[in-house]
């Protein structure tokens, strides 16, 4: 498991701010972006190297 000590999370512009289905992203930790369940911040968080976190966007956005 990566240490996340440090992690400053964000959300995306698009999500509401009435709780919904979103996640947290941290990507300011060298080698590392976590993400996390935005309403159980105290949960289990996961950690992607930053080439698969792109991975991951690039084809997400493809679908969209």
């Amino acid at each position: 498991m990566a240490d996340l000590t440090g992690a400053r999370w964000r959300k995306s512009i698009r999500s509401s701010s009435n709780g919904g289905n979103c996640i947290e992203v941290a990507d300011n930790l060298p080698g590392i972006v976590g993400v996390r369940d935005s309403k159980d911040p105290a949960g289990t968080a996961l950690s992607f190297s930053p080439a698969a976190w792109r991975s991951f966007i690039v084809h997400v956005a493809a679908r969209a």
